[in-house]
């Protein structure tokens, strides 16, 4: 079985590229399932219906989320009547949605967790906890295959529960930071990892914002409103491929397309 997971999919340039690029992708790579985080699929930033029915349209199975998933109010109830649209379980805007949903394939069940990283991000319950119940519910469930998404800022946090949760989980993804690391591997316990899958969005840019105005924001102080930048897009992710019976991960492969 192989899995698909997409960085940080940016603005509705990144939403355009993915419908134009991943029927391809899928059928290039033999792809079974994909999950894409969405959580900035909106202009501007955040995520609202109509970037999220995109993205599944496109062909994406699952959408995850993040520090800015609940930005927009007028998206908070999608969450709670989708529940393949994922908000970080630990974050403290509670109410709506979930950080956990189950794929059923068939022959197996996928078990796909979103978790907000604490280090230099907004207040948060701890993820490290938030993860042991979620697999313990994602099992319960019958879950072979368990995914997740950890949305956070520091290096450090990512790889740390890596480790903690290597031998547990089948992959721990990183996302937020729009850089695709040099870092994919399959951990001693067997868990595959990458501290960031990267960004779907334009190149010529700061992480997917037009560069003129992060150079204003940072040198000015001035408030400017974020804006996608043009241009050429590159879709950033990693391939996860698992044996059928979700014990055993058979590797872990980088793209940039």
């Amino acid at each position: 079985m192989k899995i698909l997971c997409i960085g940080d999919v940016v603005g509705n340039i990144g939403c355009t590229t993915i419908r134009n690029k991943l029927p391809g992708i899928k059928k290039q790579y033999s792809i079974d399932l994909v999950i894409a985080n969405g959580e900035n699929s909106a202009e501007g930033n955040g995520i609202v219906p109509a970037s999220a029915e995109d993205l599944f349209c496109a062909g994406v199975n699952v959408i995850t989320g993040g520090n800015h998933t609940l930005r927009r109010t007028a998206f908070h109830h999608y969450l709670d009547e989708n529940p393949f649209v994922l908000r970080p379980e630990n974050c403290l805007q509670d109410g709506f949605g979930t950080g956990l949903c189950i794929v059923d394939m068939g022959y197996t069940s996928v078990a796909v967790i979103n978790l907000l990283g604490v280090a230099y991000m907004q207040s948060a319950d701890c993820p490290f906890k938030t993860a042991d119940r979620l697999i313990e519910k994602a099992r319960t469930a019958g879950a072979n295959i368990i995914i997740v998404d950890f949305h956070a800022e520091a290096t450090s946090e990512k790889r740390a529960l890596g480790y903690y949760l290597d031998g547990r989980v089948t992959a721990v993804v990183g996302t937020h930071t729009h850089v695709q690391t040099a870092d994919e591997q399959i951990l001693p316990g067997g868990t595959a990892y990458i501290t960031d899958l990267g960004m779907t969005g334009p190149d010529d840019s700061v992480l997917g914002v037009k560069k003129e105005i992060i150079i204003s924001r940072m040198k000015d102080n001035l408030p400017l409103s974020f804006e996608t930048a043009d241009g050429k897009c590159t879709i950033n992710g990693c391939i996860i491929e698992v044996d059928r019976t979700g014990k055993n991960v058979i590797g872990i492969k980088r793209i940039s397309i």
